[in-house]
């Protein structure tokens, strides 16, 4: 089955991939491997202070949407990615806050959601205490390649 078959079945439609917000490329293709340029989410907020674990996991689910957006935009289809190998996930929290993990869940979830087995990678979910434009998540990935 496609990943565009499997994105329709699950009901999920990609956006449109985000322009670069400052002096960047949204991603770069090296060899076999294809690096994505962090994704903001589109919820703003500090997790432990304004959003919730669900709030957050949600806006992670959103960078992870945006991630596929950038990988079909950069290979034409979905269904040239062999592997997704690491997502980095930065969130913006309050010192207490330690949930981080659960919130990256949300972008986690929906590549094993989307590419099966292959969907499963390693992983960073690390907290910060500020990210751009105020945002709740960021995450980056790196997709293996056909």
């Amino acid at each position: 089955m496609s990943i565009e078959t499997k994105l329709a079945e699950l009901g999920i439609t990609l956006p449109d991939a985000p322009a670069p917000a400052a002096n960047y490329v949204p991603y770069v293709i090296s060899g076999n491997m294809l690096f994505i340029s962090g994704q903001i989410s589109a919820q703003k907020g500090k997790l432990g202070a304004d959003l919730a674990v669900e709030a957050g996991a949600e806006a992670a689910r959103g960078c992870g949407l945006a991630l596929l957006a950038q990988a079909k935009a950069a290979l034409g289809s979905l269904d040239r990615v062999k592997r997704v190998v690491k997502l980095g996930g930065f969130v913006n929290s309050t010192p207490e806050f330690t949930d981080q993990p659960e919130v990256i869940n949300g972008c986690s979830n929906l590549m094993v959601e989307v590419f099966g087995d292959a969907g499963r990678h390693a992983r960073a979910a690390v907290s910060t205490p500020a990210l751009p434009r105020g945002v709740a998540v960021e995450v980056d990935a790196i997709f293996e390649i056909e």
